[in-house]
């Protein structure tokens, strides 16, 4: 009679673990049977600039580039960069007129980075150059007055933007053209006698170019990049064959915001505010006395300290320095300033550069001219009076 109530004890565990056994099986198997999920595609690539050009495209009538849309994910520029772009659009029946025109060229030669709208291409500077998508290509930017109208015109390489922003969505513009921009040759970027950056070539310094000047004008470019000096990074890299062949270089600089907001000046005059084969940190700066004339890249133009101090009160051409030293390296220093240098009146210099006399009548002369540009840089406190006999040669 004892095995009895063995053998119901071991009957109630075996039934125990049949029924978890059967229970698992049974709350598993729904879920095995289900299939995996499909791949989900990231939220960045469905509202990159490529996968929206073609359906903007396509509901804007230019049928043709959108067609060739799918080319621009083997470019290499489309790899590296899936930011906000712009697309500058020639009609299909202005494509459809050159036969024997590549239209994926055409396609990546008509984008450019970056949001331009036709307000902003209206700020720019006659003659501004933009890299295009097409690596080493660029656009030149240039504009008229309408005259019956008197509204601004915008020229994309000599043809006219004839419907400005038909598409705007804060990652693709799109402007429509009265035609299309020829195939851009290898040169488009050079500079070019109708670029804001063009500037007379003047002799080399040096017929060997230095190994480490050409190092800190690459690691220059770089860091003003990433530091919200994009312009003057630009202007340094189109400038690299003449500056590579300086000793160092101090560079007088506006941010690209103060550029954008209205200091244009800036991209037509870079050579005015660059000092050759001088290399000036703050420290140096504030030593220098009052009246001490600086050559610049420009041929014939002068800097010349208008107020000696420190970074609160020294005046170079009557503007004050926003961030000294901004970026510097062995050769290369850039001082951030509120303003572009106004050009002083040549009077005032001719004593100084020619060892003349007449020093005070000079000065006079040069803060009378100054009237007009002291009016605007009095906002940022960057107007001084040039103090009689205060002038010294370098």
């Amino acid at each position: 009679m004892a095995i009895k109530p063995l053998r119901l004890s071991i009957l109630i565990v075996a039934i125990f673990f049949s029924a978890s056994a059967t229970t698992t099986a049974m709350d598993e198997a729904p879920f095995a049977s289900l299939p995996p999920p499909p791949p989900q595609e990231p939220i960045g690539d469905s509202l990159s600039p490529t996968s929206l050009f073609e359906p903007v495209l396509s509901h804007l009538g230019f049928h043709d580039l959108a067609m060739a849309v799918p080319s621009l994910t083997d470019s290499p520029s489309f790899a590296a960069w899936n930011g906000p772009s712009t697309l500058f659009a020639p009609s299909d029946s202005s494509i459809e007129s050159c036969a024997t025109c590549s239209i994926p060229r055409i396609l990546s030669e008509h984008i450019v980075p970056g949001l331009f709208s036709f307000s902003y291409l209206q700020k720019l500077a006659f003659g501004t150059k933009v890299e295009t998508m097409s690596s080493g290509r660029c656009l030149t930017v240039t504009s008229g007055t309408h005259r019956a109208t008197n509204t601004t015109r915008i020229f994309v390489n000599g043809v006219e933007i004839s419907r400005p922003d038909m598409f705007n969505n804060g990652i693709v513009v799109v402007h429509g053209l009265e035609g299309f921009v020829a195939p851009l040759s290898p040169f488009s970027c050079s500079v070019e006698k109708m670029t804001p950056l063009a500037f007379p070539l003047q002799p080399p310094v040096s017929s060997s170019p230095s190994p480490l000047m050409r190092l800190m004008l690459r690691d220059a470019v770089l860091r003003l990049r990433t530091s919200g000096f994009g312009i003057l990074a630009l202007a340094i890299k189109i400038k690299y064959p003449e500056l590579v062949n300086l000793q160092n270089a101090t560079i007088f600089t506006v941010d690209d915001l103060s550029i954008f907001s209205g200091a244009v000046s800036y991209v037509s005059n870079v050579r005015f505010h660059i000092v050759p084969n001088q290399y000036l940190a703050m420290a140096d700066l504030q030593r220098l006395p009052a009246g001490t004339v600086l050559p610049s890249l420009e041929r014939g133009q002068y800097l010349a300290v208008t107020t000696a101090g420190g970074p609160a009160t020294l005046r170079i051409n009557y503007v004050r320095m926003k961030s000294p030293d901004a970026m510097k390296n062995q050769k290369v220093v850039v001082h951030s300033l509120f303003l572009p240098f106004p050009h002083l009146h040549p009077a005032s210099l001719d004593g100084l550069i020619n060892g003349q006399n007449h020093i005070e009548e000079n000065v006079a002369t040069a803060n009378q001219s100054m009237t007009d540009s002291c009016a605007v840089l009095e906002e940022h406190e960057g107007c001084d009076v040039i103090p009689p006999r205060s002038f010294h040669g370098l």
